[in-house]
């Protein structure tokens, strides 16, 4: 069945609207039409069962049948850190992190990223970045918007982990390092009692991170972690991080 994301002030007396180019993208493209039924998801994690009542030229409406709740996102919540890559790796890294139920991304600039200035950034970007997270949401299922950070300096970036019992970070690095992934896991399971609330990763763009960098990363208490002995594609190194995250805490249920 499909489904389609919308805002919860779209619903008045157990009636749904659509406009504007929700409403094109519904009913001209995907061909919805009067006694047709789909999924509609809102911001609070709900799904709504509804049936099309009326279509008009600009607009339409539709009449909920049934409710459900969409689980949350168990914690701990997947965090994120990327220095910006190529735009169409990054537009991947976004569909796939959605689908694997990240909580949000912070794309930075950093010495071998895509562009080396905040001011380089096209303009519709960020526009371009939220519908490929409201698509891959419909698509998913999910009931909570995947969060794009603004893109941010490495310096401003590497604050914001806020390194403690409750906020574990993984720096993948594809330079020399002796600690794989399940060892500094397991290195943090034993540091601390309990489990965390919030996983960050740390990722470099095509070209990785400059010595600089790394020197500064490590200064932060972050021991390198490697993903085997191949080098791995930027968006291929994110989905193998969420994925091995996701099966060591149980979130996969």
């Amino acid at each position: 069945m499909r489904r389609y994301w919308i805002e919860k002030k779209q619903i008045q007396n157990n009636n749904v609207s659509f406009s504007h180019d929700q409403f094109h993208h519904i009913f001209d493209v995907c061909r919805q039409e009067v006694g047709h039924h789909f999924e509609v998801i809102t911001e609070d994690s709900k799904a709504y069962l509804v049936q099309v009542t009326e279509v008009l030229k600009k607009n339409a409406s539709a009449q909920i049948i049934e409710e459900r709740e969409i689980k949350k996102l168990a914690l701990p919540h997947i965090h994120l850190l990327i220095s910006l890559p190529r735009y169409n790796v990054f537009d991947s890294t976004i569909e796939r992190c959605v689908e694997l139920g990240v909580t949000s991304i912070t794309p930075f600039i950093s010495d071998y990223s895509f562009i080396r200035k905040e001011k380089e950034l096209p303009a519709g970007k960020y526009e371009r970045w939220n519908k490929i997270v409201i698509s891959a949401t419909q698509q998913s299922g999910r009931g909570e918007l995947m969060k794009i950070h603004d893109l941010t300096s490495f310096q401003i970036a590497m604050k914001s982990i806020n390194l403690n019992d409750k906020n574990w970070c993984l720096f993948a690095y594809e330079g020399q390092t002796q600690a794989p992934i399940s060892v500094e896991i397991n290195r943090l399971k034993t540091q601390f009692a309990c489990l965390p609330d919030n996983l960050f990763i740390l990722v470099g763009s095509e070209g990785g991170f400059s010595t600089q960098e790394v020197a500064q990363i490590q200064l932060l208490g972050l021991n390198p972690v490697t993903l085997g002995q191949q080098i791995l594609r930027v968006e291929t190194a994110c989905l193998t991080l969420v994925s091995v995250l996701k099966y060591e805490f149980g979130l996969m249920k």
